[in-house]
């Protein structure tokens, strides 16, 4: 890993810390109510899915494409197997919101085409969230992965050169 795969300075760590302090209590709170409406043991699946999420969003600045890569694959995995197992709706609140870290980090740091890869990636994830219907978790996720839609390109215009995947020099273009 060199310089460049790494949050830069002390922001970085603190942004991740705060996120981490975030999935970690989201999470928390989450199971605790799964277990008090639904019982028995459906807070493990939807557990499980969120703590995956909050770790690869947690680690994206290691390998930025496959981290989101992933991310995208597991939250569609998970709203899939709910719908058929019949489980709580995916994806959960903090699942959704490491979805829409992910998707606006891609934006913001990756190339064009794998940057817009994933953003439809994350575009079609909550596109599948309303298949059991219009719920609150779907439209929060929507919301939440539109907002990383729209601060993924913001971000990239606002930080040009080596971190955002465009050499020093050449100028930004969203969308392609």
């Amino acid at each position: 890993m060199d310089a460049m795969e790494r949050p830069r300075g002390p922001g970085g760590t603190l942004v991740n810390i705060g996120l981490g302090a975030v999935f970690a209590l989201g999470i928390a709170f989450t199971a605790y109510m799964l277990i008090d409406s639904w019982g028995k043991a459906y807070w493990i699946f939807t557990t499980a899915i969120a703590v995956v999420m909050g770790a690869l969003a947690l680690l994206r600045e290691r390998q930025r494409l496959w981290t989101a890569a992933a991310g995208v694959a597991v939250t569609a995995a998970a709203v899939v197997a709910a719908l058929v197992a019949e489980l709580p709706q995916e994806p959960s609140p903090m699942a959704a919101l490491a979805l829409a870290v992910l998707v606006g980090s891609s934006i913001r740091t990756l190339p064009v085409w794998p940057a817009v890869a994933i953003a439809g990636g994350g575009a079609g994830v909550a596109a599948l969230a309303w298949a059991s219907g219009p719920t609150g978790v779907a439209a929060m996720t929507t919301m939440l992965v539109v907002g990383g839609l729209i601060a993924g390109p913001v971000l990239r215009a606002f930080a040009p050169g080596p971190r955002s995947g465009v050499p020093a020099g050449e100028s930004v273009t969203w969308p392609p």
